[in-house]
C-alpha cells in the first residue's frame, strides 16, 4: 500500500461509521422512550451485559450510565452462567448488547431473567433477531455496513451502539437534572476531581501569610508587604476591618506613571476600590473563571460582613491543577 492507500483506507472507515450513525437516528422512536423511562424509574440497578466486542462497548456504556447518574455495572454473560447471576436482583434492569441477536451466552440467560421478573432492553440490528423478540423493549442500531472490508471484524455496528448507549446516557442525565458538582462526587481523583471539587479555602493564603494593609498605610509600607508575601497584590481594609480596595503590581506600574512620593503617598489614594472579591467555599473553577473573565490575576475571599479571610492568584490555581 501507498501512502495514500492508508488515508484512503481511513477515509472510508470513518465514512461507513459515519453512515452507521445516520442510520441510527430513524430508529430513535418510542422504544428508545421507554428504555428511558425504564431505566429512570429502576428502583435498582442497570446491568449491562455483552460477549466479544459488544462485551467491550457495553462495559464502557455501564461506566459511562454510572458517572453520569444512572447505577450501572458489567456483567460478563458467560461468567454469569456459572454464579455472576446472582448479582442481579429482582430490582434490576438488564441492558443487553448483541449486533446479531442470537448470543447463545446471552440467550442462555433469557428464562432466568424472565423468572426473576428483571425488564430486559435489547440492542441489536435486527427486530426478528430472538434476543429482540424476548426482550421487554429492543432497541435497533441499524443495519450498518462493517466498515471492515470482509465484513467480520465488529465496526460500524460497535459504533452505533456506542452511540446509542451515549443516547441513553445523556438522556438520563438531563432526565435527572444531573449538575456538575454531582459529576464530581465520582470523579474525585485526578485533574477532574481537583477542578470539581476544590474550593477556594483549600489553596487561599490566609493568617500571616494574607498580604493586607490598612488604607492610611504609605504606599511604600504597602509595597513592602506585597514583596514579603510574594502574591502580587494586597488587600486594603478600613477601620472596620472590612475590604475597602485592593493594590496590585498592575495600579503599580500605573501609578509609577504618576511620579508620586511613594513615602508620603496613602494608599488609599492608589488603590482600586472596585476590586472584585468571592465569597469562602466559592469552587475554584469558578474563581478561575472569573479571573479568566475579568482578566486579573488574584481574587479576596471575604466573610459576609466583607472581612477579608484569604487570597488566591493563577499560581495558586496552577499548583492545585485547576487551570
Amino acid at each position: 500500500m501507498s501512502q495514500q492507500d492508508f488515508i484512503s483506507s481511513a477515509h472510508r472507515v470513518i465514512d461507513l461509521e459515519r453512515q452507521a450513525l445516520d442510520a441510527l437516528l430513524p430508529e430513535l422512536g418510542e422504544g428508545f422512550i421507554q428504555a428511558c423511562q425504564l431505566m429512570l424509574s429502576c428502583q435498582g440497578r442497570v446491568v449491562v451485559m455483552g460477549m466479544g466486542k459488544s462485551g467491550h462497548i457495553a462495559g464502557k456504556i455501564a461506566a459511562t450510565l454510572a458517572s453520569t447518574g444512572t447505577p450501572a455495572f458489567f456483567v460478563h454473560p458467560g461468567e454469569a452462567s456459572h454464579g455472576d447471576l446472582g448479582m442481579i436482583t429482582r430490582q434490576d434492569v438488564v441492558l443487553a448488547l448483541s449486533n446479531s441477536g442470537e448470543t447463545a451466552e446471552l440467550l442462555t440467560l433469557i428464562p432466568v431473567l424472565k423468572r426473576l421478573g428483571c425488564p430486559l432492553i435489547s440492542m441489536t440490528r435486527s427486530a426478528e433477531s430472538t434476543l429482540a423478540k424476548y426482550a421487554t423493549i429492543s432497541l435497533m442500531t441499524g443495519l450498518a455496513q462493517e466498515a471492515c472490508p470482509l465484513g467480520l471484524a465488529p465496526t460500524s455496528s460497535t459504533t452505533a451502539s456506542l452511540a446509542l448507549g451515549d443516547a441513553l446516557a445523556i438522556a438520563l442525565l438531563e432526565a435527572r437534572g444531573f449538575t456538575v458538582e454531582d459529576f464530581a462526587l465520582s470523579h474525585p481523583g485526578g485533574a477532574l476531581g481537583r477542578r470539581l471539587l476544590l474550593k477556594v479555602d483549600d489553596i487561599m493564603h490566609q493568617g500571616d501569610q494574607l498580604p493586607q494593609v490598612t488604607e492610611d498605610t504609605s504606599l511604600r509600607d504597602a509595597l513592602l508587604v506585597m514583596t514579603r508575601q510574594g502574591m502580587g497584590m494586597t488587600a486594603v481594609i478600613d477601620a472596620q476591618g472590612r475590604l475597602s480596595g485592593l493594590f496590585t503590581d498592575g495600579d503599580l506600574r500605573r501609578t509609577l506613571d504618576r511620579q508620586l512620593d511613594f513615602t508620603h503617598t496613602m494608599i488609599r489614594e492608589v488603590m482600586n476600590p472596585h476590586c472584585r472579591s468571592i465569597s469562602p467555599g466559592t469552587l475554584a473553577a469558578e474563581a478561575l473563571r472569573i479571573m479568566e473573565d475579568l482578566k486579573i490575576n488574584g481574587l479576596i475571599v471575604i466573610d459576609q460582613e466583607g472581612h477579608p479571610l484569604g487570597a488566591l492568584n493563577m499560581h495558586d490555581l496552577l499548583r492545585a491543577g485547576v487551570v
